[in-house]
């Protein structure tokens, strides 16, 4: 069976594992190519919110409350992926690169480039 084509900023429903659990999750990475690993980043939602600064809502029709963890971010295999549920969009995607940004200890560049 071939790997889906999995893109930044689609919600895919993904088996994390057994503690993981499957649920879904944000893709932050950028498309691989054909010689590299089958791995995404990922940013999984959870239901389970502890009120942090890393946790960012997104409304979205496909989830149910909660809100993406940017600290559970994750490598996932590309094999894990079980089913595209939709896409954020580009405010949603800012909101969690900033997330990323600030968790990582990055800073976002600003500017037209900071959009590629």
């Amino acid at each position: 069976m071939p790997l889906p084509r999995i893109q930044r900023g689609e919600i895919w429903r993904v088996d994390l594992g057994y503690l993981g659990k499957v649920r879904p999750v944000l893709v932050v990475s950028v498309t691989f190519l054909e010689n590299e690993r089958t791995l995404c980043i990922v940013v999984p939602h959870t239901n389970s919110l502890r009120g942090t600064r890393f946790e960012i809502s997104v409304p979205h029709p496909v989830l149910a409350g909660g809100a993406f963890d940017v600290q559970q971010t994750a490598a996932v295999q590309a094999i894990k992926f079980i089913q595209r549920l939709g896409t954020v969009n580009a405010d949603q995607m800012g909101q969690i690169e900033q997330a990323l940004a600030q968790v990582l200890g990055l800073k976002l560049a600003e500017g037209p480039q900071a959009q590629s």
